[in-house]
């Protein structure tokens, strides 16, 4: 069910429960639930984040919240993280971009940019292809 695909997909952005998890609570094999959540993930940031107090407003890309930011002159806080994955199997093109200098663990790099009362407005976790300087440089 459509739904199940949700809350699966809901529980693991909001708890980083694993997919292997989800699929014991769910009662289904764990590729069911990568599956899932790959796909109900891709449906959510089309709709993008909707702006609290401003009901009709999305913002789907950085460039809609650095505009909304100026025209309203709201406060933004940018915040970075690095999130632990598995590696990436030996003979994968792009291995290196997963390997985290200052963690020296392999991670990927999220980004959330919040108002100033704290409320996010808008998230990216980059592909797996994407290294730092390249997220730097374009976020």
């Amino acid at each position: 069910m459509f739904i199940d695909r949700v809350t699966a997909t809901l529980i693991h952005l909001r708890h980083d429960l694993p997919h292997a998890v989800l699929a014991l609570l769910f009662g289904v094999d764990r590729s069911t639930i990568s599956r899932a959540v790959g796909e109900v993930r891709g449906l959510l940031a089309a709709c993008g984040f909707a702006v609290p107090d401003r009901p009709g407003i999305r913002l789907r890309t950085l460039a809609d919240v650095f505009a909304y930011a100026q025209a309203e002159g709201v406060v933004l806080r940018l915040d970075a993280t690095e999130v632990q994955v598995r590696r990436p199997t030996s003979h994968r093109g792009g291995r290196r971009a997963f390997v985290s200098g200052k963690k020296k663990q392999n991670t990927m790099k999220a980004t959330v940019v919040a108002d100033a009362k704290g409320r996010t407005l808008w998230g990216r976790q980059p592909p797996p292809r994407t290294n730092a300087r390249r997220h730097r440089d374009t976020g």
